[in-house]
């Protein structure tokens, strides 16, 4: 429920489509399975049955994301986010804010490949490049990733056991992180924290891939990672 107030304050930055994705337990096969609801519309539409939170959006983690479209099709359901996928590494859900300048390049090589693409949006290629780096790391798997990309983006990844926070070397859109009881939580504008009474802690760093998880006492814990950061920064007004 958090996630879904969080997307109706943030309702402004896309009117689209809305969609949440999150991890929990398959209790059969006692494994991580990720659960999804998402559709064209507004939050409050998408989200109309609450027999969604109960029935189906269950688990510990949770990501969201409100859709305006600035690259591929607006009226396709299948460019909703966030986008999910099993791979070799596990589960991964992801959601992107902002465009990627070399997309026709990084799209062309990959259908050189033999990646096959589902949607028109340029957000599909984070998938596809984690999927294929030869790292064995998830965390290093998506720094790979990252490391090729060039643009303006913001991410939220979910895997089974994490919850990752990017912000493009540039800084050029916004992600904050919050925390809320004893739960952190990030987004691309305080007033998602201010609907859920979470409290304002500082801005993801530019450059920054910050990792969200639990230590080996359970203790959940933020490890930073930082991708290579021009000599230069500059901001979006």
């Amino acid at each position: 429920l958090f996630t879904y107030y969080g997307l109706h304050a943030l309702q402004h930055r896309g009117q689209e489509s809305a969609g949440i994705v999150t991890v929990s337990t398959d209790k059969k096969k006692n494994r991580p399975m990720m659960n999804v609801h998402k559709g064209l519309g507004l939050v409050t539409d998408v989200f109309s049955n609450s027999k969604v939170f109960d029935d189906i959006l269950v688990g510990s983690s949770a990501i969201g994301h409100n859709r305006y479209s600035t690259a591929g099709s607006s009226r396709k359901e299948v460019n909703i986010q966030p986008f999910h996928v099993l791979y070799h590494s596990g589960n991964l859900a992801l959601g992107h804010n902002g465009n990627l300048s070399n997309i026709r390049e990084i799209r062309n090589q990959l259908s050189k490949d033999g990646t096959i693409f589902q949607s028109t949006t340029d957000s599909e290629a984070f998938l596809h490049l984690i999927a294929k780096s030869r790292e064995t790391n998830q965390v290093e798997q998506i720094k790979s990733a990252l490391m090729q990309v060039k643009g303006a983006f913001c991410l939220v990844i979910l895997t089974d056991d994490k919850l990752i926070a990017v912000r493009d070397p540039n800084g050029f859109r916004p992600l904050s992180l919050g925390k809320v009881d004893d739960a952190y939580v990030v987004a691309s504008e305080t007033c998602a924290f201010d609907i859920i009474g979470a409290t304002y802690i500082r801005e993801i760093e530019h450059g920054e891939v910050l990792v969200i998880d639990f230590d080996e006492e359970r203790k959940v814990r933020l490890t930073s990672h930082f991708l290579p950061r021009p000599e230069k920064t500059s901001k979006c007004i």
